[in-house]
């Protein structure tokens, strides 16, 4: 399966998905660890990948987003942003609003 495919299935599969380094409860940056901090606050079930642990989905979702950075945020199969954009879409509301639009699952 190619790197895209693999990231489609993903994106596709999950309603929220946060490309980030490190994992949720060991974020490996700043940034990551912001964003999973915001998802967190909001509640809501999201998927994770750790993007140290394969190098290929590490370059491949900055190709499949035209993103360059790291971590990345998907809703329903949309490119929201990075930690930057989720930061300002949380202290606006916006991001809330967002997920409660799209009827994400709340966290368990």
């Amino acid at each position: 399966m190619s790197t895209t495919a693999r990231i489609t299935e993903i994106v596709e599969g999950n309603d929220v998905v946060l490309f980030m380094k490190g994992t949720p409860l060991f974020p490996q940056c700043g940034f990551s660890s912001k964003a999973v901090s915001i998802l967190e606050h909001l509640g809501v079930a999201f998927a994770s990948v750790d993007v140290l642990q394969d190098s290929e989905i590490r370059q491949g979702i900055k190709a499949f987003s035209d993103w360059p950075t790291i971590p990345q945020l998907y809703v329903k199969g949309e490119f929201v942003g990075g930690s930057d954009i989720m930061i300002e879409m949380f202290q606006a509301g916006e991001l809330e609003q967002m997920l409660a639009d799209a009827e994400v699952a709340r966290a368990g």
